[in-house]
């Protein structure tokens, strides 16, 4: 799927070798795996930040005295690390999305300073557009209804914070 030798941009430059990287990436991959092996690193990060926000829910809520407050302000505390992994993914994926869909690719031949504009090809771009529709939207779709849920989480962590 590497593009032809006609395009005068870098390999490492071309928004099709760029998406095949990131695909291909163990961190960015992670987002286009099933659903369990999705969430599982969810769940793992979020069990491990627990590390970080348990002993500083301790502190605000003692654990025997009010142990509802500390389990609530810990799990949402916990959410720090798994929201942060979800974000890099979520800008990895744009970056590369807009680089495909654009009409033309801008690229540096040898340095900061040389900046090149070129024009993608139709077929090109029909084929990125193709990319774009069925295979990166899939991806982003995913990331947007994962943070929609994180957020209806939090709602109802402050929902159940006020009741209690």
């Amino acid at each position: 799927m590497r593009s032809s030798p006609v395009c005068p941009v870098p390999a490492e430059q071309q928004p099709i070798n760029e998406y095949q990287d990131l695909k291909e990436s163990w961190f960015f991959g992670w987002a286009t795996l099933d659903l369990w092996a999705y969430v599982k690193p969810l769940i793992i990060l979020w069990a491990l930040s627990w590390v970080i926000s348990a002993p500083v829910a301790a502190a605000s809520f003692p654990v025997t005295k009010d142990w509802f407050h500390f389990g609530l302000s810990g799990a949402l505390g916990a959410m720090v690390l798994p929201i942060l992994a979800l974000v890099r993914l979520y800008l990895g994926w744009v970056y590369v999305c807009n680089r495909l869909s654009q009409a033309t690719v801008f690229y540096e031949e040898s340095g900061w300073y040389d900046g090149q504009v070129w024009m993608k090809p139709e077929e090109v771009q029909q084929r990125d557009r193709l990319i774009v529709t069925y295979q990166i939207q899939s991806i982003l779709t995913r990331l947007k209804r994962t943070f929609s849920i994180i957020a209806l989480l939090f709602l109802g962590g402050i929902l159940l914070w006020n009741i209690r």
